[in-house]
């Protein structure tokens, strides 16, 4: 894997430009670069590296895979670009990105959507429901070829205990930059606040924002554990992040190939799956022991019945999405909380 300092990033975009144009490196091997915003340690690294020993144990021969953590490649909007251009092969991309380019994403982001962590992973598994999201964003020139779990989303502070939706009332609160999540966040009463993921810390410490809301690790591999005192676990979101690849790569590559790269982003979210649930034990651990958190367990009810009302609003606006959400309601029914 290789790794770079932020402040050679104008000077790799443009190396990066001259590679591609030219095809190949490294003699005639394809260079295949993958970027995300997650630092070395996290789950979605680790898995991607498997990718990247699997690709390079089977076809070797033909491709040498980069791995690029830590936002080297820019901001996840950056590389979308660079990865819908073909500057970049693929990339890990937020849904709320992706929103941005095809409302069929925005169905992951409708609050309490799945009813439970199987529910979730079944529905996620499922081809008939994420295909027709996967591959609508090929007009774009890019399209999923696997999701990443990225946990249960809730609610943190940086004084203020969540045990209701009352308690959010008048709290500046950092949402991701999707409408979805920021008309959510209105209707459990708080003051929704869109920003980069990279502006958190340093809006909560200057007390910008009371409060955010993300998965456990955001308290300890982003700091927030050592500004916010109060974890709510209200459960509003289990939205994945989603490994996207340049259509005109995956398109050209042999069905040999092509079937290797398939098992490929297999692996890598059986390997992020599992990294994911003990880096999560590991983050509570260390955000109670540690930083001083304290993790609260309030009644999910009341914050689900206040958004229940988008469900309906999504499905009317939008009725091609009606055959995906019944089919997730299937898996939530099977499941059961």
């Amino acid at each position: 894997m290789k790794s770079f300092p932020k402040a050679v990033f104008p000077a790799l975009c443009a190396l990066l430009l001259t590679a591609v144009l030219s095809g190949c490196s490294g003699g005639d091997k394809r260079t295949v670069r993958i970027g995300h915003n997650q630092a070395a340690d996290h789950p979605t690294n680790l898995a991607l590296l498997a990718f990247e020993e699997y690709i390079e144990g089977a076809l070797g021969d033909k491709y040498d895979v980069e791995v690029y953590p830590s936002e080297l490649l820019g901001s996840q909007t950056d590389m979308v670009q660079l990865t819908q251009t073909g500057a970049i092969d693929f990339c890990v991309a937020s849904n709320s990105i992706l929103e941005t380019f095809s409302r069929n994403y925005t169905l992951f982001n409708l609050p309490y959507l799945f009813v439970s962590s199987e529910a979730y992973h079944q529905a996620m598994d499922d081809p008939d429901i994420t295909g027709p999201i996967f591959e609508s964003t090929r007009q774009a020139g890019f399209q999923a070829v696997t999701w990443i779990d990225a946990g249960t989303r809730n609610f943190y502070t940086v004084d203020t205990p969540i045990e209701s939706p009352a308690d959010l009332k008048g709290l500046k609160i950092r949402v991701q930059q999707s409408p979805t999540n920021v008309a959510m966040m209105s209707l459990l009463g708080g003051s929704a606040t869109p920003m980069g993921f990279g502006e958190v810390y340093t809006a909560l410490q200057s007390k910008v924002i009371d409060g955010a809301e993300n998965n456990e690790l955001a308290l300890t591999s982003n700091g927030h554990g050592d500004v916010c005192k109060f974890y709510s676990y209200d459960m509003h979101q289990m939205i994945p992040d989603i490994l996207i690849g340049n259509c005109d790569f995956l398109d050209n590559l042999s069905p040999e190939d092509r079937g290797v790269f398939e098992e490929g982003f297999r692996l890598g979210n059986s390997v992020e799956r599992e990294e994911w649930g003990k880096a999560v034990e590991a983050a509570k651990e260390r955000a109670a022991n540690q930083q001083g958190v304290t993790f609260l367990y309030p009644e999910v009810q009341p914050f689900q019945d206040i958004c229940t009302p988008m469900h309906q609003d999504l499905i009317a606006a939008n009725p091609d999405l009606t055959p995906i959400y019944e089919g997730i309601q299937q898996w939530n029914a099977a499941c059961g909380s």
